[in-house]
């Protein structure tokens, strides 16, 4: 029976850590960029973080709001700005994590461990609020029902971002190398 290599398992954690940081980046994407920020998208109603358009009986088609006509209908400016912010901002900080999770693992640093653990962190706190201030404030025309692949991608990122963290944290380094051997990733 063959025994496995000590540094295999090593590898196929960071290598899975990877993917999982890549998953939630695509993720984010999709949502944010590909989805437009839409979080509802039907033909007579759409809401996101760009747009809130509802159905026009007078003309028979969506009428998009804009300020300060979102603030007559109870959409404060500060508020859905925060919103942006933090679901933007995520996608912002994610990028950044493969990065020191790559450094971290080819250099044994944990000092690069805990700043990819920082922004992952970060950046769930901030995809979390942000989507829940907006949802707080478009709820009167939101059922659940209507949500769409935007939502379901940003909650799925959610899921993914706090399993990465944990991932991250839990993510033994990297076995000590012989130190006369020259250090490669």
């Amino acid at each position: 029976m063959a025994v496995a290599e000590p540094g295999r398992g090593h590898l196929l954690r960071f290598l899975s850590t990877m993917g999982l940081t890549v998953m939630v980046i695509a993720l984010l994407f999709h949502a944010l960029l590909w989805e437009a920020g839409n979080l509802v998208d039907q033909p007579n109603l759409r809401i996101g973080f760009y747009n809130f358009c509802l159905w026009n009986e007078d003309t028979g088609s969506l009428q998009c709001h804009h300020f300060p006509e979102l603030e007559a209908l109870g959409l404060p400016r500060v508020g859905l700005a925060l919103a942006r912010l933090g679901v933007y901002g995520a996608l912002v900080l994610t990028l950044f994590v493969p990065l020191p999770l790559l450094l971290a693992w080819c250099n044994r640093d944990e000092g690069e461990r805990q700043l990819a653990v920082g922004f992952l962190a970060a950046s769930s706190v901030l995809l979390a609020s942000g989507l829940g201030l907006f949802l707080s404030y478009t709820w009167k025309w939101i059922t659940l029902s209507l949500l769409g692949p935007g939502f379901v991608a940003l909650g799925m990122a959610q899921a993914l971002l706090i399993l990465l963290l944990w991932a991250t944290v839990a993510l033994p380094q990297r076995a000590e190398k012989d130190k006369g051997k020259l250090e490669s990733c």
